[in-house]
């Protein structure tokens, strides 16, 4: 992640629900992050908290404005810079944004704001508390690719289960998922939890 910044009391604490749209049953999970994160570093909290791999290109969508790594050369001129925008200036309590992850695939993310608070004395942040099922593995296809790859594993007459079983390397649980793994990863971010 991006330098350690000392996080004080007038830090305020977004708890964020980030959930994956078009996938069912959901995948989901519940981060608690600085405000002075910038959204550079929120991508960075996002990938680690679902489990992505950072091999793609992404963007955030919030209130109709693109956020990302500006490059003219991908048609993304009118995206700004991730990097100089912290998340307590563009999202508020109750705000609703869009952060879209693999173009191609075209993972889409809701990311509420659900609670804004002050630092707990004692918590490290950013942390995971709360989540629910896998990530999709990269590069399967999307929402619906991922629906098709699942249905190919749980059935083994299917044409393509062989291939999928190999590929996934010998199979895959959808419905695994580790908080405390998760706020490990986590954990090990640079951000300090000095006050």
């Amino acid at each position: 992640m991006a330098t350690a910044r000392r996080i004080t009391t007038k830090t305020q604490i977004y708890q964020l629900k980030i959930q994956l749209w078009a996938v069912r049953p959901p995948v989901w999970r519940r981060v608690l992050v600085p405000g002075e994160v910038t959204l550079a570093e929120l991508h960075e909290i996002i990938q680690t908290a679902m489990g992505w791999t950072n091999s793609h290109l992404h963007e955030f969508d919030i209130d109709g404005v693109g956020y990302g790594v500006p490059d003219p050369e991908w048609g993304l001129p009118e995206t700004l810079d991730e990097s100089s925008a912290r998340l307590f200036r563009v999202a508020q309590q109750g705000s609703r944004f869009r952060y879209v992850y693999d173009f191609g695939d075209d993972w889409q993310h809701d990311v509420t704001v659900e609670k804004v608070h002050a630092p707990e004395q004692g918590t490290r942040y950013p942390c995971c508390v709360a989540g629910r099922r896998a990530c999709p593995p990269e590069d399967v296809g999307g929402p619906w690719g991922y629906e098709d790859f699942l249905a190919a594993l749980a059935d083994p007459t299917h044409d393509e289960h062989a291939h999928w079983m190999e590929w996934a390397g010998g199979g895959f649980d959808a419905g695994d998922f580790d908080v405390a793994a998760t706020d490990h990863r986590l954990g090990r971010s640079r951000w300090s939890d000095a006050r």
